[in-house]
């Protein structure tokens, strides 16, 4: 890929309007401290330090802004692309890409996956989202509290353990409810509302899975290549990163099996149930047949038949019904069905 110059974004006067769906903004200065910035006021460009500028790209205005931005043409090509895959891009003096996360609700997160864009330089982070995420979220709390971040590749690292820590949780979570699903199953429980919601934590090990594959594929990719020819700023702690998501997708990968193994189990369950009630339907069948047959035999409109001038004739028929139902016991027992 060919390097393209980066220019640092400057304006004569050192500041620029108010910037359109700015959803916050922060300024990190020298010695690693983060100041947040108002987002209704214009903001200095020229000013020491680093910037962070965090988008809602579901506003047209923001679009058109990030568009006359001085990045590189794929950095900004990404940023505003609808591309829903991840991907990590390195070119002189740039840091571009797409990560996944978790979509976050007023409080918790959900268990649909969103997509941050971001592209960095050295004095400037511009990360944008069209939903609302857990990942750039806790980020900006843990600005907010005091944490330092020395440089802007510290505070996209700061993301991704972000990320790592709601997929981290989301995987507690499931894992405590896979472990009451599976002391429901171990007592007996075969109800339907068990299987369907072993389904469902299956499928977000699935997903889950998959979002980490993904990122993991990223980490290690730039782990492999040289990045010496990006400035100190700008080099990320890839082997770090990519060692815990590999732990945290092997926990999930246990999930997952776990989770398959108690559906194994409770389909199993669920056979041998329906087959004793199979077995007890059969043998309730082969005790009714044989008196059927009697009265079948007694019902027939033919001369001849037994018992029919008796005045005890109905009693005989009786007897000769549970004598049949006897005898169809006592075969079944012989030969094992009834035990």
């Amino acid at each position: 890929m060919s390097a393209e110059p980066v220019k640092i974004i400057s304006v004569p006067a050192d500041t620029v309007p108010i910037i359109p769906g700015l959803v916050w903004a922060f300024r990190l200065h020298s010695d690693g401290s983060a100041a947040s910035l108002p987002i209704d006021a214009p903001i200095e460009f020229g000013h020491d330090g680093r910037l962070w500028l965090h988008f809602n790209l579901a506003d047209g205005r923001t679009r058109q802004w990030i568009a006359g931005v001085p990045l590189p043409s794929l950095a900004r090509d990404l940023l505003l692309s609808h591309d829903n895959f991840q991907q990590l891009h390195t070119i002189d003096h740039c840091v571009y890409g797409v990560f996944s996360d978790l979509v976050r609700e007023i409080d918790s997160p959900t268990e649909e996956t969103g997509f941050l864009r971001f592209a960095m330089t050295e004095h400037l982070l511009i990360s944008g989202r069209h939903q609302a995420l857990c990942a750039v979220d806790a980020a900006r709390r843990v600005l907010e509290g005091g944490h330092r971040v020395e440089t802007v590749a510290a505070l996209l690292e700061k993301i991704v353990d972000g990320v790592a820590d709601t997929l981290d949780r989301m995987a507690d979570k499931i894992g405590i409810d896979i472990d009451n699903i599976e002391e429901k199953v171990l007592t007996g429980e075969t109800r339907s509302e068990i299987r369907s919601e072993l389904s469902r934590l299956r499928r977000i090990c699935v997903r889950l899975h998959r979002q980490l594959t993904g990122l993991r594929v990223l980490f290690h990719r730039l782990e492999q290549k040289n990045p010496d020819h990006l400035s100190p700023a700008l080099r990320l702690h890839a082997a770090k990163l990519a060692q815990r998501l590999d732990g945290l997708d092997h926990a999930i990968v246990e999930l997952r099996e776990r989770s398959r193994l108690l559906e194994e189990e409770l389909r199993f369950r669920l056979e041998e149930e329906s087959n004793r009630h199979l077995h007890a339907l059969s043998v309730v069948t082969m005790l009714l047949l044989p008196p059927t047959l009697v009265t079948g035999i007694f019902g027939m409109n033919t001369k001849g038949l037994p018992f029919t001038d008796a005045d005890g004739g109905f009693l005989w028929a009786a007897v000769l019904m549970i004598a049949a139902s006897g005898i169809a016991y006592l075969i079944m027992r012989r030969l094992g069905i009834v035990k």
